[in-house]
């Protein structure tokens, strides 16, 4: 059976794997920015140009498929892998390297891939007085037939200014995942926004106890059900500006909804990853709305809950009543290439092949392919694994939904939900009570990272 999963959020939940001793030499032998000129043919400073020389790839364990791919179809590059954390769980391993090499002049790989969603906003931006370490990619670099082959806004998180930092490797777009064995025994219908979806639990909670359609106990939670209400948490609305504003009805809205799923134990306040879960409601979800790669990760998981084939089904993201439908973007990753290196076009060849060719992307990535085309094919290859009760056009349909109103900062939003919110609210307190100090909590840790908050 095929799964749909997210490697970048896989990552995340496996914990940081210690990064490769080959790092260490890595340091010394890496790319060189000296001798770099003014400005490059791409719109900025290049090094003297190598068309034979080895590109180093820095990706985590769950990218080996994609190196391994791209070395079998281009046999004529020569590429030198390097494992790491992928600066999962936040890790910020990819940042904290980079600024080490900036400092010694040298060690930059050719390539990362990165499960973070926000590490152009500062990847863009020049370090120590050195020029930036992700190369512009909109200027000739990558084709602009490759960059608009992309899902719709699929790239926003990879732009600033104008300029375009890295090319996304998966989407996690959030769609309504249910059971329909269950909902047909029980009678249940669809919910078709989320005013019914919060009727249907108070519902549930009166005549199925025990039985969930949620769960908001993980530190993306804001990016299920409050980006999904277009809460005006996290606008990054320029290179160091943010718009933060938790008091808004947006914001409101779903905080309230949450507090009564919570109150009556349909959507509990547990990680959907913890032994917890597993112990209390396998083979009691009803229905929860997550990202696409929520299927894999926990239904057609023997490790988790284990649904059995013909039972999960996928509706489209739901709207607030009178309004279109927008969704969260819960994970995904990311492809970098680094301004240093001295094989610009075999970079170049690398990300394109991993982030668009079939040969990986359809054939081998466990998450929804960003690229447009690929992913049409490769929805067409989970359905025919047999697993799933219905087809699954609601993940395609949903993935140029993307509310763009909530940004991709150098900070963790993630982090901040984490330390802040949870444990409160595990410990009985009411969202709406806590909202603004979640503003307080973002806007602080926005102008510790420079930003002007408005």
């Amino acid at each position: 059976m095929f799964r749909i999963t997210s490697a970048g959020r896989r990552g995340r939940r496996a914990g940081a794997v210690a990064v490769s001793a080959a790092l260490a030499a890595l340091v010394l032998a890496g790319c060189s920015s000296a001798g770099a000129t003014g400005a490059g043919s791409y719109g900025f400073p290049q090094a003297a140009q190598d068309s034979k020389a080895t590109i180093t790839v820095w990706a985590d364990s769950d990218r080996a498929a994609a190196v391994t791919a791209f070395e079998k179809a281009n046999p004529d590059v020569k590429v030198k892998a390097v494992t790491y954390d992928g600066s999962a769980n936040g890790s910020n391993s990819f940042r904290t390297k980079m600024q080490l090499f900036d400092r010694s002049g040298s060690g930059w790989p050719d390539v990362v891939f990165s499960t973070q969603n926000n590490d152009a906003a500062w990847a863009s931006q020049p370090s120590g007085g050195k020029q930036a370490f992700a190369a512009s990619l909109n200027g000739g670099l990558v084709p602009s037939s490759t960059l608009d082959g992309f899902t719709k806004g699929s790239l926003d998180p990879c732009t600033v200014n104008g300029k375009v930092y890295c090319l996304r490797n998966d989407l996690a777009q959030n769609v309504l995942w249910y059971n329909k064995t269950l909902m047909d025994q029980f009678g249940y219908a669809l919910p078709t926004t989320w005013e019914e979806y919060e009727a249907l639990g108070k519902k549930v909670a009166q005549e199925h106890p025990g039985y969930i359609i949620g769960a908001a106990g993980d530190a993306w939670t804001p990016e299920v059900y409050f980006w999904a209400s277009k809460c005006q948490a996290n606008d990054i609305t320029g290179v160091k500006s943010v718009t933060v504003n938790t008091g808004s009805t947006e914001c409101k809205r779903a905080a309230s909804m949450l507090d009564t799923l919570r109150s009556n134990g349909t959507v509990p306040v547990v990680s959907v990853f913890t032994p917890e879960f597993l112990k209390s409601y396998t083979g009691k979800v009803l229905m929860i709305p997550g990202p696409a790669w929520y299927a894999g990760a926990i239904f057609n998981n023997k490790d988790s809950l284990n649904v059995p084939a013909g039972q999960l089904g996928v509706a489209a993201p739901l709207p607030w009543k009178g309004e279109d439908a927008v969704t969260g973007d819960v994970g995904g990753g990311t492809w970098f290439i680094s301004s240093h290196s001295k094989n610009l076009k075999a970079a170049a060849k690398f990300v394109e092949f991993v982030t668009t060719a079939d040969d990986y992307q359809v054939d081998s990535a466990p998450g929804y392919p960003a690229f447009a085309s690929a992913a049409d094919k490769w929805v067409k290859k989970q359905e025919s694994s047999g697993y799933y009760a219905t087809p699954l056009k609601a993940v395609i349909d949903a993935a140029p939904l993307i509310w763009s109103g909530w940004g991709s900062g150098v900070y963790s939003q993630e982090a901040i939900w984490a330390k802040t919110i949870t444990p409160a609210v595990s410990s009985g307190k009411n969202i709406v009570d806590l909202l603004p100090e979640w503003q307080t909590a973002i806007a602080n840790q926005a102008k510790v990272n420079g930003y002007t908050v408005k």
